[in-house]
């Protein structure tokens, strides 16, 4: 549970969740808290839970990060809040603009462009054929 002036910043989270790994335990969600009655004091914001997501990303392990969670009103189960790493993304192109925990911001397009996989396969071919040459065997049973 994510509480204002208890664990809501991320050095304070941060030695939360490591201590808890040392304890052979996988801190599987944070929880923002609910809005009722009697708990205004101790709840923060959505963009303080963020914070914390973001700013134990890339500062420790993958494993030792909790899903960000809010517990949708009526029934609407566990929502995964996530700061926002995918930027743009187009479907027909098959290109993402991404940012890591930096802000540093990159494209990655998800089919290479023909020079880069004839690139890829001319290397491999190269690769293999000196794979063999030193045993005394020409390359594919030549």
């Amino acid at each position: 549970m994510l509480l204002k002036g208890v664990n809501d910043d991320v050095e304070t989270m941060k030695q939360l969740v490591h201590a808890l790994m040392r304890m052979r335990v996988r801190p599987y969600y944070l929880y923002h808290c609910d809005p009722v009655r009697g708990s205004e004091h101790m709840r923060t914001t959505i963009e303080k839970g963020l914070e914390i997501i973001e700013g134990l990303r890339g500062h420790t392990s993958g494993l030792a990060i909790p899903q960000y969670v809010i517990d949708a009103p009526g029934g609407g189960g566990k929502v995964p809040v996530n700061p926002q790493y995918l930027l743009a993304y187009d479907r027909a192109g098959g290109r993402a603009r991404l940012r890591n925990f930096q802000g540093r911001e990159f494209d990655y397009h998800e089919r290479m462009p023909d020079a880069e996989v004839a690139r890829q396969k001319a290397a491999a071919a190269a690769a293999g054929a000196s794979k063999w040459a030193h045993r005394g065997f020409a390359r594919d049973g030549q």
